[in-house]
């Protein structure tokens, strides 16, 4: 039997990765990888830490080299080389050196296609001018390193509010200078919702990144080597340096002038064994579009983690014959910031609402372990459920310590079409440096089987200035805590006097409870309606979630 030749244009996460597999899969193959920049495999997701110098040895970037990957995996790897062409029909691509300027082709008998993503470059006035970076590759970060170090920057401005231009804040922070982000959304981070981003919001501010929210750039100009960042409606900001980090798109290129189908979210499409509208022609990572596992609509994701595994899942196909089935991601996603971390899985509530999928949230604040053993820290978990079978849609975690693993304990959750009913039976390991008996993310399950079943009645903080204007709110926390602040015109009744004083509670009016975090707001809502009232609600995520989206609402209103 022929011994098959396969050539993968990209490497890094999907290209690399599906190499490696198809080399433990067939030791006899011929396998050539294209790759235009120098490096073919790195960790992207650690270059702004470098550039902070949280990461100080440059070679701990690099998984292999060209190389040691040629070496270790046999495979003939072309690096600064360009595939400018494919032609389907031949089964060939044009490739160009581009150190030498050669040209030539090369045949196979299977293609991959691994282009990634570039960078969103706006055609905004002045943004060819020096000191203007994204941040896409190992070549983008030696730049950013090497000008901040020798123009002796002291301003940073980051547009856009993603992940990794909060990275990038961050580690610009830590290196000493001064930074301000733009981001055109009246919010930091788009995966997640406004609730959990209030929190991050502040936490920022608190360490002295400058936000400006629902704001445009519109321009730049340099003057005496000063950049200024031109922004609609407000006075420019001085910068030194400058990351625009507005999202990244498909590079779609190459595919489409070989005449594969792009889909309606504008990447490459493929079938559910990541082969595209050429059955000898495979695609992986940021360029390749599939449904959703929530929505069914078509998407994108521009994660390394999604990326890997379909270059294994690849592999296997092009190796075995299409049998393995990729299902798509949930965009599971986490980010540091400072000492939060922040953390997301499956769609977000303003996503659903988009695309009309119907849904409840529960919201919980809880500690990272048990609250009696030394250090434990206040996580705040949101979750997006069905309200017709409970499957679980989305969830968002944000604290401080433990946030990863209750990510992964509910993205798994998601991921395999599981409910709320699955997160109250979560078996998870226990001891107080840990965790609780009853841990946050069992905690959220409760919460949300409440709601479901109708034990519990929760409204979300943007419901508070619609309800009913007879309503009455009623603050079950003690009078020390509603000395510091509580929602204007809220009776204080605390909730250890409550039974003592329903005579005082009015019948005919709309309640609406409310604690620190919840827990208080629930057990006061079940004395009230097993007691006879029957209009009784709880504002979710408690006085804690209503006074951070406030604040950031506050601090909007005051610029805009």
């Amino acid at each position: 039997m022929k011994n098959l030749k396969y050539i993968i244009i990209g490497a890094v996460a999907g290209g690399a990765s599906t190499a490696a597999r198809l080399r433990r899969l067939d030791e006899q193959a011929e396998i050539v990888i294209f790759e235009k920049g120098q490096y073919i495999s790195y960790a992207n997701c650690g270059l702004p830490y470098y550039i902070g110098d949280i990461i100080k040895d440059r070679n701990k970037l690099f998984v292999q080299t060209a190389s040691s990957f040629a070496l270790r995996f046999n495979a003939d790897v072309r690096v600064s080389t360009e595939v400018t062409a494919i032609n389907p029909t031949a089964k060939t691509v044009t490739a160009t050196n581009l150190l030498t300027g050669e040209e030539y082709t090369e045949s196979y008998d299977k293609l991959v296609l691994s282009p990634g993503a570039s960078p969103v470059r706006p055609p905004l006035t002045g943004i060819q001018h020096e000191g203007i970076f994204t941040l896409r590759n190992v070549a983008d970060t030696d730049f950013i390193k090497a000008y901040v170090a020798e123009s002796n920057a002291r301003k940073a401005v980051v547009i856009g509010a993603g992940f990794i231009g909060l990275e990038m804040a961050e580690n610009f922070h830590e290196l000493g200078l001064d930074v301000s982000v733009v981001e055109m959304s009246n919010q930091i981070l788009a995966p997640v919702d406004q609730p959990i981003a209030a929190l991050a919001q502040k936490h920022l501010r608190e360490k002295g990144i400058q936000l400006y929210l629902n704001t445009a750039v519109t321009g730049f100009e340099k003057n005496d080597g000063q950049l200024k960042v031109q922004l609609k409606d407000r006075a420019a900001l001085d910068a030194d340096v400058v990351i625009l980090s507005i999202g990244v798109k498909p590079d779609t290129r190459l595919a489409e002038d070989a005449g594969l189908q792009i889909g309606q979210a504008k990447g490459i499409w493929v079938n559910e064994y990541l082969q595209t509208s050429d059955p000898d022609i495979y695609a992986v990572g940021d360029a390749i579009e599939f449904p959703n596992p929530i929505s069914n609509r078509p998407t994108i994701t521009f994660l390394a983690g999604p990326a890997n595994k379909q270059g294994r899942i690849c592999a296997n196909n092009l190796a075995l014959g299409n049998r393995q089935e990729y299902k798509g991601s949930i965009n599971t996603a986490i980010v540091k910031l400072f000492d939060l971390t922040v953390g997301t899985a499956g769609m977000p509530v303003k996503q659903l609402q988009r695309e009309n999928i119907p849904y409840l949230t529960a919201t919980i604040h809880g500690n990272s372990h048990a609250g009696y053993y030394p250090g434990a820290q206040l996580m705040s978990i949101q979750i997006a459920f069905s309200p017709d079978t409970g499957r679980l849609l989305s969830a968002q975690v944000i604290g401080a310590k433990g946030v990863d693993k209750r990510l992964d304990l509910l993205s798994s959750v998601i991921k395999n079409n599981g409910t709320i009913y699955e997160l109250t039976e979560l078996e998870h390991a226990y001891a107080p440096p840990f965790s609780s008996a009853k841990d946050p993310v069992n905690m959220a399950g409760f919460v949300a089987e409440n709601i479901l079943l109708e034990r519990l009645k929760v409204v979300d903080y943007s419901q508070l200035s619609s309800m009913e204007d007879d309503t009455l709110l009623i603050d079950v926390r003690n009078p020390g805590e509603v000395a510091a602040g509580t929602i204007e015109g809220a009776v204080n009744i605390p909730l250890d006097e409550i039974r003592s004083r329903l005579q005082e509670i009015p019948r005919d009016k709309p309640l609406l409870i409310f604690c620190q975090q919840g827990m208080r707001g629930y057990l006061a809502q079940r004395i009230l309606v097993q007691n006879g009232f029957s209009n009784v609600s709880n504002l979710s995520g408690g006085y804690l979630l209503w006074k951070a989206c406030q604040d950031e609402e506050a601090l909007l209103a005051s610029y805009s």
